[in-house]
């Protein structure tokens, strides 16, 4: 015959016992669940497309898509210069290459996303033609090289380039 203080003891280590069943049984059950995978194929096909649109509007001299699409702390890395961290410099740097006489398109060639789907990296090809201006005595020059592009997905859904870097497959001047 149990007394009243035994069956309290036992009462109190049956629900310990319960306590830590459920959640044993919780842990197994979390570790049960799969992860949500993200959907980096369609992350990839997102930045595919955009990077497609930012070209289409260096191409039509539309400086301010071409800006839109940097995100508010995006890093450019220009061929020949100096590294851009605000988009006062950014606007300046691209002025001049989008201007009147420069022809410049790129074209994706790879995309990966990483496992998260938030970010994705692009790179490719670009050419860009400088057409002497009437008049003057300087000669058309060609450039092509390669570029690569890092993406990150805003809040709102939109992609926006982190990091943009760019550099000539051309010897340097003088070599």
């Amino acid at each position: 015959m149990n007394t009243g203080c035994e069956r309290r003891r036992l009462s109190k280590a049956a629900l310990g016992i319960a306590v830590c069943g459920c959640f044993a049984g919780l842990l197994l059950t979390a570790g049960c669940k799969k992860a949500v995978l993200a959907d980096t194929k369609g992350s990839e096909q997102a930045v595919r497309t955009t990077e497609a649109l930012r070209s289409k509007a260096a191409a039509a001299r539309d400086l301010g898509t071409v800006l839109s699409y940097y995100a508010d702390d995006a890093v450019v890395l220009p061929a020949n210069a100096e590294m851009l961290t605000n988009h006062p410099d950014m606007q300046k740097s691209w002025m001049g290459l989008l201007a009147p006489g420069v022809d410049l398109s790129w074209t994706v060639m790879y995309v990966e996303a990483a496992k998260s789907g938030d970010l994705v990296y692009d790179l490719g090809s670009y050419t860009m033609t400088t057409k002497a201006a009437k008049g003057s005595k300087a000669k058309p020059a060609n450039d092509h090289g390669k570029y690569l592009a890092v993406w990150k997905q805003q809040t709102d859904g939109s992609w926006k380039v982190e990091s943009d870097m760019w550099n000539s497959d051309l010897p340097a001047k003088g070599k």
